[in-house]
């Protein structure tokens, strides 16, 4: 008897913006695509951003958000890849900084040192997308190999609803070479 071969695992990591209460979205495509899932949400994120229920109904796994003990077992395999999505300004300008003061962000700064594949779909308004010192995280972060979508500020359009968070295009950016 064979055993099947293990499908590549995929770390989502949730921040705290009003478009994540569609992650459910990336997560269906990510397992339509053969991943298997497991979310990391920021500790804001956690309090009424996205249904965890419903996300941790998807993964089959515990979302995280808090720091493991030393003696507690590892509850999700290595990443093969990792997506921020949504993606705010804290936590990009935290991660590029290196401030590792959540699960959330020390697990993006611990993928970024083992070199595995990111991919992030930012959400940030667009006075704070102006800000400098974004403006530096970004630049940081593409340089190191980080792959970015393009910018989504959340804000509804003038004459309707707010325009569509291109959840799949995270994937789509870990597939190219």
């Amino acid at each position: 008897m064979t055993d099947e071969p293990r499908k590549p695992f995929l770390y989502l990591v949730v921040c705290a913006a009003g478009i994540a209460a569609d992650v459910g979205r990336l997560i269906t495509a990510a397992r339509g695509r053969g991943w298997e899932v497991g979310v990391i949400a920021t500790p804001v994120a956690m309090n009424g951003f996205f249904d965890t229920a419903d996300a941790e109904a998807r993964t089959g796994r515990p979302i995280r958000s808090a720091w493991r003990r030393p003696s507690d077992p590892r509850p999700f395999p290595a990443p093969d890849a990792v997506v921020v999505a949504p993606a705010t300004f804290n936590t990009v300008n935290k991660w590029a900084a290196g401030l590792a003061d959540t699960l959330a962000v020390g697990t993006l700064c611990e993928a970024l040192g083992l070199g595995v594949p990111i991919a992030v779909l930012p959400c940030v308004a667009g006075a704070l997308a102006a800000h400098p010192a974004y403006q530096e995280s970004l630049t940081r972060l593409r340089a190191l190999g980080v792959r970015f979508g393009g910018p989504y500020a959340g804000a509804a359009e003038a004459d309707g609803p707010r325009p569509e968070f291109a959840w799949e295009c995270a994937l789509d950016l870990l597939e190219r070479p």
